[in-house]
């Protein structure tokens, strides 16, 4: 057998080092080779129960370091002198520096090696490698597909009183240096393959699923306005009378809302083509993202507002259309209304809860029951009666019965004329009926 060197190392037994020589062959630009089951001499001892050893080892490597290490190791069981041996080969890796995950980023969880032996880096190295790292970004993967077109995305600055000329595709980084267009343009073309979905749910946890929306395959940007008007509908103002005074307050602050809707959508991570979640329990609206914290940023720093762009060619074209502001801005507008317990953290998953603060749980569970029992059975007798707008009508009203016209029609976004159409439809299929004073009176739905 070679002796140790910079390329290979022996160990007799899988140690609670091991993960150490994983970091250090991950941070060398050329990788090396771990034998267990051979002694430092480079005699052959042998590993009992070798498939077991080998499982222990994937796991210990995919679990303890960090960044991701996966498609950079495999794990194989070799016969050598009739014994049986653990070989675990190891790429250099492209996001540098790779550190334990118990110590973090320091000298601690820092290694590099050196010949056969292996060295804490020092904060200077582990500086210098952050900052030369390659990181896979959206503007870096291709599209999926190349006949992208973009009137979406064109009506949308006209909107705005901005325009694109033929170079857009340049100007707004979403080309790759051979012309073809890259991933962030997949994401803002006419049509593309991210689900963006709206579950709504009976109770409070997941087990009754009652309605089921998908607001993508199109443009980030329109998919943003089509979930933002679906969770402003759900979104109804809840009455509180008291000795003293008359309390109107939605389930969640709108502006908070509409902050996390879009942040989840700016700041997801698409590299592993995971979208963005959004959910309406009985108690709670709950937004759920996909890659976690931003590499660098503390959840401290996260919620003091820190910002750092995981996708910031996303970011820059939804500042050009005025839907975000300055970076963190957000996240202020959002504490504003709810402390940091509204967020949660895993290593690949961020979720905000909007729960409903003093609206009584069963407000929503009723919204469902009645809908459900009442409207449910029609549709299943008259399927093509009540579509999604009227459904949505009934709901709205069902929740406030005094909510004028206008109002409906702004939570919906279309005109009075049409919200009127659709009522008068709904009157004349018996789902509504118009009690008391037409200025004072309210809607009942039947």
């Amino acid at each position: 057998m070679n002796r140790e060197n910079n390329l290979i190392e022996y160990k007799r037994e899988l140690t609670i080092t091991f993960e150490r020589s994983v970091v250090a062959f991950l941070n060398s630009n050329t990788g090396g080779h771990i034998y267990i089951g051979i002694n430092n001499d480079g005699s052959m001892h042998g590993v009992k129960e070798a498939d077991l050893v080998q499982r222990q080892i994937t796991d210990r490597i995919l679990n303890n370091i960090k960044p991701t290490v996966i498609g950079l190791f495999e794990v194989v069981v070799e016969q050598q002198e009739e014994k049986d041996i653990v070989h675990v080969i190891v790429s250099g890796g492209t996001e540098k520096p790779y550190y334990l995950k118990k110590a973090g980023m320091t000298p601690e969880g820092c290694f590099i090696r050196i010949g056969s032996s292996i060295h804490g880096m020092s904060e200077k190295m582990i500086l210098e490698a952050f900052s030369s790292r390659t990181k896979l970004s959206l503007s870096k993967i291709s599209s999926p597909r190349q006949d992208l077109t973009f009137s979406q995305l064109k009506i949308y600055y006209e909107e705005c009183k901005k325009s694109l000329n033929s170079q857009f595709p340049k100007t707004l980084e979403l080309l790759l240096p051979d012309g073809s267009y890259n991933y962030n343009a997949y994401l803002l073309a006419d049509e593309n393959g991210v689900p963006i979905k709206v579950a709504r749910y009976s109770g409070t946890d997941k087990y009754d699923l009652i309605e089921s929306e998908e607001f993508g395959y199109c443009s980030l940007i329109k998919a943003v306005k089509s979930v933002l008007t679906r969770l402003q509908v759900a979104n109804i103002t809840h009455t509180k009378i008291t000795s003293a005074e008359r309390i109107e307050k939605p389930l969640v602050d709108p502006v908070a809302l509409r902050e996390a809707v879009i942040n989840a959508i700016v700041h997801n991570d698409y590299t592993r083509e995971v979208p963005p979640l959004f959910e309406i329990f009985s108690d709670r609206m709950e937004i759920t993202t996909y890659g976690g914290l931003v590499e660098g940023l503390s959840k401290d720093d996260f919620l003091k507002c820190c910002s750092m762009p995981r996708n910031r060619e996303l970011m820059r074209v939804f500042h050009d259309l005025d839907m975000v502001e300055q970076l963190g801005s957000g996240m202020r507008r959002i504490l504003k209304s709810y402390d940091a317990n509204a967020f949660s953290f895993t290593d690949h998953f961020m979720r905000i809860s909007f729960y409903f603060d003093g609206i009584p749980s069963r407000l929503g569970d009723k919204l469902g029951d009645k809908l459900g029992d009442k409207l449910g059975d029609k549709l299943g007798s008259h399927p093509v009666e009540l579509n999604y707008n009227r459904r949505r009508i009934l709901e709205i009203m069902e929740a406030n019965s005094r909510i004028s016209i206008p109002q409906i029609a702004e939570k919906l976004g279309y005109s009075t004329t049409a919200i009127e159409k659709n009522i008068e439809y709904l009157k004349e299929k018996n789902y509504l009926r118009r009690c008391g004073n037409p200025k004072t009176g309210y809607w009942e739905v039947l």
